[in-house]
């Protein structure tokens, strides 16, 4: 995956959400392709950015030498790649992501919304008198989303809209709020389209849920995390040669899911779930089983991730620690084992010293879980499928390099780590605002 850790063209860090750098006043905006948050500069079209180029004449100025022109028979380098911000910029979704001009300014077809909020079939009602917090609670739901797709993207993983870009296979987003009088609406997937309850954005009420739910953790990424893992399924294993894997470890998807959901509810998790499972709901079946491993895999990558970013290391702490052992993975002998072995038990000492630095501020621990060893064999499983490109064109090339560049990415974090030590639809133009009321039920194929 990418880094992380970005800085304004002043040095000052800055972070994924910004779209300003408070120090310099630099506006900032994300590029998915590069996974990088640019300092930004007025592009020569009106309203459009080019990533900061220091001015010359600035440099001449500051003493700095400025550098020897090019010989006219040089070639010239490209044009710098030019922005146009992402519409959701000026809504509460508050989005600094950019889109490249060449895909919102094509005058037959200009798509003004970026990699993320493309994917949005319905958002709340901004006018609705009677919720004035619809749009604080939609921008609390974007900024998490977008942490998803951005690490979905990152990955190599297929992120594409059901609603414009692929309307077989694609994903789409529908972010309702409960009628005051009910029915309440469901978070879950079915069929591409991930429902989300908007009272999950609601700090009070998801902790309230998550107390009554007995759950050890709640989040809103969670719950992309999660709901996310149901698409990828029906994506990249149903139908496909990873489905004997997956009835192996996770067993057989063709049980009875509503009478599962029931029994969970009814009769709660078995006993010593903990033996089996990562969290009680991934007993309930092998659906959610799936969903909520992949969700901890996309945990994993992305705080690692985020730690070898910012120079964070836990390998040299005197950590009470057993590392797991080889022979816990899906595949031991497979070529790469040892570097996700590796990437595992650098999970663990992280995750255990990260636990004791919440306790020593009062609070839950920052990953309360403990991966038995049924599931460390299910998370390597979900990495051997990430990392395989099996979703992409059968051609071998492309099918080589992706799975190299993959291969690289891991590797980068093994080695970095050591050497630091009522409801209206979108309308049909993809670049409108997209707007609706909340009064329809969803029914959810997975929760």
């Amino acid at each position: 995956m990418a880094g992380r850790a970005y800085r304004c063209k002043c040095g000052v860090p800055v972070f994924f959400r910004n779209s300003e750098c408070l120090a310099c006043g630099t506006p900032l905006g994300y590029d998915p392709e590069q996974a990088r948050l640019l300092p930004l500069m007025p592009g020569e079209v009106a309203d459009t950015w080019v990533v900061w180029q220091a001015d010359p004449a600035s440099d001449a100025d500051s003493g700095e030498q400025p550098q020897p022109q090019s010989d006219t028979n040089d070639v010239l380098p490209p044009p710098a790649r030019a922005y146009t911000r992402c519409v959701n910029l000026q809504t509460p979704a508050a989005c600094n992501w950019l889109v490249p001009t060449e895909t919102s300014l094509n005058s037959a077809n200009p798509v003004l919304l970026c990699r993320a909020c493309r994917l949005n079939r319905i958002i709340p009602d901004l006018n609705d008198p009677e919720h004035p917090d619809n749009g604080l609670l939609w921008g609390r739901i974007e900024l998490a989303k977008r942490r998803l797709i951005s690490a979905l993207l990152a990955l190599g993983l297929p992120v594409a809209s059901r609603i414009t870009e692929d309307t077989e296979r694609g994903m789409m987003f529908d972010f309702l709020r409960s009628p005051d009088n009910g029915p309440h609406i469901m978070t879950g997937h079915n069929t591409g389209l991930i429902t989300l309850n908007l009272q999950e954005a609601d700090d009070a009420v998801r902790e309230a849920v998550r107390k009554a739910m007995r759950e050890p953790y709640r989040t809103l990424l969670g719950h992309f995390r999660h709901e996310v893992g149901h698409y990828y399924w029906d994506r990249l294993v149903s139908g496909t040669p990873w489905m004997d894997g997956f009835h192996q470890l996770f067993g057989d998807e063709n049980l009875d899911y509503l009478a599962a959901l029931r029994q969970n509810y009814e009769q709660g998790p078995p006993a010593e779930w903990w033996l089996q499972y990562v969290s009680a709901y991934a007993s309930t079946h092998p659906w959610e089983d799936w969903a909520e491993c992949w969700a901890h895999y996309l945990h994993m990558r992305d705080t690692i991730d985020t730690a070898l970013s910012f120079g964070m290391m836990a390998d040299s702490a005197p950590l009470e620690f057993t590392p797991f052992t080889i022979d816990a993975l899906y595949q031991p002998d497979h070529p790469e084992a040892q570097n996700f072995l590796d990437f595992l038990n650098d999970w663990t000492r992280l995750t255990t010293m990260l636990n004791e630095m919440s306790r020593s501020m009062g609070q839950p621990d920052f990953y309360p879980f403990v991966l038995p060893l049924n599931v460390v064999a299910k998370l390597h499983f979900i990495h051997l499928l990430v990392t395989s490109a099996s979703w992409l064109p059968e051609d071998a090339g492309v099918v080589r390099a992706a799975q190299e560049e993959m291969d690289q990415q891991m590797g980068a974090q093994i080695q970095t780590q050591t050497q630091t030590q009522s409801q209206g639809q979108q309308a049909q133009e993809p670049y409108q605002p997209l707007q609706f009321n909340d009064e329809q039920e969803t029914t959810t194929q997975n929760a």
